[in-house]
């Protein structure tokens, strides 16, 4: 039996073998989580680390980065898990960990890693990592839908207090809203692990605000508002799967677009069934020619360049990268206070409001922003990369966690 380590010797100096280290995570999609593990891997083979990322797909199938973690020296394990595939998800995960031999087990998946762990209780390495992305009310809905999911997710909680030798999360809060503060957890270390970006991505680039309103045919002047996040499962508002708040992003652009007729706004993420139903209400509002749904884009950074302000109003986030990148191009943005404070690099561009404000406030609120000067990208984009997301800090943090047993 594998049990919890409060202190680990850190490796030997004279051991220079790369350090090992396996993430289960569902798929690499693109996703702040996704998007820090292949930064990790592109900063490490730039500066020479020594440290080899392999992964499990839990979700069992290939996705957007997976060609270039191989490029850069990862392997990727396709091992389903779910309910129907625990004995096939047992037997190679098991089977992989004996074969490999890894130093680390770093686990993306919040409260379901207590069921890995346990599913490869005996064989897991000395160092385990459970990592909170996904904000506390998503678990919630993700394991409150029935009695049985429900404990689920508990004995999956009680497991990591078993297993764990780490808790981390996007941000403190995240740690705190999912329940790892409880006395059951005390034995174990835990400390906010901020995904990191390549910052120099979203220099300053003069040329994007002509190009962005070139591509989609708008005036010179139109002032242009970005809303960066996939299309949730439903248009209502209130549904209880909503987390980027798509719904209300859409009524608050018509709303903008209806009070002032330089507003342009570009959604940009993965499309849903939702998609067609939030068109057809932007239609029937005669604006459709001003708002543009583009789906999954490779050219954010790009897109904030051109943009004027940033439309952030999820329900609740882990931390909420996107905040942290619209900050490193010195775009303004406005979030909703369900996002954590803990994303402010540069207090002068972020703001925040309750959902519970009104639409007329969130409106005249974006409208204000969006007719703001643009704060100096240069100067921001430096004082991120002075910031802990940077990813040279953040790999360098890891990097010690993963080579001494010590998140600090």
């Amino acid at each position: 039996m594998n049990a919890p380590l409060r202190t680990l010797a850190p490796r030997a100096e004279a051991d220079a073998r790369p350090v090992k280290v396996l993430h289960l995570v569902d798929s690499l999609g693109i996703g702040g989580a996704e998007t820090w593990l292949i930064a990790l891997l592109r900063h490490w083979r730039a500066v020479g680390e020594p440290i080899r990322m392999d992964f499990v797909a839990t979700g069992g199938a290939t996705s957007v980065f997976d060609a270039e973690a191989i490029m850069l020296g990862a392997r990727i394990h396709y091992l389903r898990y779910g309910r129907r595939d625990l004995v096939s998800f047992a037997s190679g995960f098991r089977r992989l960990l004996a074969e490999e031999r890894y130093d680390v087990l770093h686990d993306q998946q919040d409260h379901a890693s207590g069921w890995h762990y346990l599913l490869g209780d005996g064989r897991l390495p000395p160092v385990r990592v459970t990592h909170v992305h996904n904000p506390a009310y998503q678990l919630r809905e993700n394991y409150g839908v029935s009695p049985a999911r429900r404990l689920t997710g508990a004995m999956g909680r009680r497991l990591v207090a078993r297993y764990a030798t780490h808790i981390a999360g996007t941000s403190r809060a995240a740690i705190t809203a999912s329940g790892f503060d409880a006395p059951r957890f005390d034995h174990i270390p835990k400390d906010a692990l901020h995904c990191g970006l390549a910052f120099e991505r979203f220099r300053a680039d003069p040329t994007a605000r002509g190009s962005v309103r070139r591509e989609f045919g708008w005036p010179d002047d139109a002032r242009v508002v970005l809303f960066a996040g996939r299309c949730d499962v439903s248009p209502d508002i209130g549904h209880a799967q909503n987390h980027k708040n798509s719904g209300f992003a859409v009524q608050t652009a018509i709303d903008c677009a209806l009070a002032d007729e330089r507003i342009r706004f570009v959604f940009a993420g993965a499309p849903s069934p939702a998609t067609p139903v939030l068109r057809a209400r932007i239609e029937a509002a005669g604006v459709g020619a001003r708002i543009a749904f583009v789906g999954l884009r490779e050219d954010i950074p790009r897109l904030m360049a051109g943009s004027d302000a940033l439309f952030f109003p999820s329900r609740a986030e882990g931390l909420g990268m996107v905040a942290v990148e619209s900050q490193a191009a010195g775009l303004p943005v406005l979030a909703s206070t369900g996002v954590p404070a803990e994303c402010v690099v540069i207090p002068e561009l972020v703001r925040f409001l309750g959902l519970d404000a009104g639409p007329v406030v969130w409106r005249e609120a974006l409208l204000s922003i969006a007719a703001a000067p643009r704060f100096d990208a240069s100067l921001a984009n430096r004082r991120v990369a002075a910031s802990p997301f940077a990813i040279a800090q953040s790999a360098r943090r890891l990097a010690a966690l993963y080579r001494t047993g010590v998140l600090a």
